[in-house]
């Protein structure tokens, strides 16, 4: 490892990987720093593998729904395809090889270890030392985040990992949590034949989206046989060396072979010295400015800036942060049309602010809806087709400010919302478009169309 570079990158999940990747492209010497895998959650646990499942989980239920439409079916369920496909994706069982051999081919130098902060121009690995002479860029991503539920921290819960590398299912699976990576998980497994019951203390699942999503969820989760348990007061856990139980109180208790705790994600900052450069160690994020600079010759990316939990932010915020440490006129970051999809069936994807949101934040709302099963597309599609289309418009200035897109094709529909979002094209130029039919789509025009009355 060099005794200095120009800059050096602390994590090196995709926002960081992408960073000191297109650094060392434009001849910078950049160290490169990881304590984990070289590509961070998505490649191996997260983006990729669980959307590997949830293809296969798809396939399952659109073979049963075969009777009614275009015949019979009979469907048998086997895991071990989809196992052995996460594994080969994942590079030979998490293996991370590969990805280091791209980031030295691009002339980077890569280091294996616990990174830290020792002032705002050096960073210690181990006993080693790197001085820094152009700049330090924070990616240290988030971690499982326990809730403080009394017994929990002493029982073999499942996290995300655990969940994406098991070999055989369960018979029976009790999550804790309701947001995406819960319920993407939960359907997945449910349709594989595991008995899933899903345990969420807000009072709808996705409490960060419309509720009207949680609600839609819930009714085709119930649907499918997944039990669903909002409102929830876990009041312990246990184990008895053969299945979890969950004190749900009121003389509810729950009892499953596994448990999953997905109650979230969040940075912990409080190994990476942070506080040498008079940032505090226990909050919950690194605030940026909008060229992602936390401090002097400091720059930040991903999970551990708060913006969003997503590759997609990561990703971009990367190319803002590379553009200011080479000095290069580049865009400034804007998050008001930023899009996240749970790629649950239907699908759930959003863009911009919910119509709480705005309206806590005085703006005065206009909001339009229109039912995906009420439109052609959806008539035709049948089964499968829960859905809805929510428009959220700052009525003042007859432009979206946020929306909901949810139905089969809920995360592909949402493209057309997030750039009407982002460009600040008026409700009045999108009423003028000619929606092709019979598309999933053509739901927008309807939902502008209630958006009117």
């Amino acid at each position: 490892m060099n005794d200095s570079a120009d800059v050096v990158v602390i994590g090196m999940g995709p926002g960081g990987e992408e960073v000191a990747g297109r650094l060392a492209e434009r001849g910078l010497d950049v160290v490169g720093i990881e304590s984990n895998l070289v590509g961070g959650e998505c490649p191996y646990w997260g983006c990729v593998p669980s959307k590997m499942m949830i293809r296969a989980a798809n396939l399952l239920a659109e073979a049963r729904r075969i009777p009614g439409m275009s015949g019979s079916s009979t469907v048998s369920p086997d895991w071990g395809p989809v196992a052995r496909r996460i594994r080969e994706e994942a590079t030979d069982d998490w293996n991370d090889q590969v990805a280091v051999e791209r980031f030295e081919k691009k002339g980077g130098h890569f280091v294996r270890g616990q990174a830290r902060l020792i002032g705002p121009d050096a960073v210690g690995v181990g006993d080693r030392r790197v001085e820094v002479r152009r700049g330090i860029v924070l990616a240290t991503g988030a971690r499982n985040w326990t809730p403080p539920i009394p017994g929990l921290a002493d029982v073999p819960f499942w996290t995300n990992r655990e969940a994406i590398e098991v070999k055989d299912l369960p018979r029976s699976l009790v999550i804790i949590g309701g947001g995406a990576i819960a319920v993407e998980l939960g359907q997945v497994f449910a349709r594989f034949g595991v008995e899933v019951q899903i345990v969420e203390v807000a009072p709808h699942l996705l409490a960060l989206e419309e509720p009207e999503a949680g609600t839609l969820l819930e009714e085709v989760f119930r649907a499918e046989g997944i039990g669903v348990h909002t409102g929830a007061n876990i009041a312990g856990v246990s184990y008895d060396g053969a299945s979890f139980e969950l004190d749900l109180g009121d003389q509810r208790n729950l009892r499953g072979e596994r448990l999953l705790v997905a109650a979230g994600r969040r940075p912990d900052l409080s190994d990476l010295g942070v506080d040498t450069v008079g940032l505090d160690p226990a909050a919950r994020l690194l605030p940026t400015d909008n060229r992602l600079r936390v401090a002097p010759g400091i720059w930040a990316v991903g999970d551990v800036t708060g913006a969003g939990a997503f590759t997609h932010v990561a990703m971009y915020q990367a190319s803002i942060a590379v553009a200011d440490i080479l000095g290069d006129a580049g865009p400034i970051a804007d998050y008001r049309a930023l899009p996240r999809v749970t790629f649950t069936d239907p699908e759930i994807g959003s863009v911009g602010l919910s119509e709480e949101i705005a309206r806590s934040g005085g703006i005065s709302v206009r909001v339009g809806t229109a039912q995906i099963p009420s439109s052609a597309r959806g008539w035709i599609h049948e089964v499968g087709n829960a859905g809805l289309i929510k428009l959220v418009e700052d009525a003042n200035r007859g432009v979206l400010i946020g929306a909901l897109s949810a139905g089969p094709a809920g995360g592909e529909v949402l493209g057309l919302l997030t750039l009407a979002i982002h460009a600040e094209v008026p409700t009045s130029t999108l009423r003028t478009m000619i929606y092709a039919y019979p598309t999933f789509h053509r739901a927008v025009e309807a939902a502008l169309e209630d958006l009117e009355s």
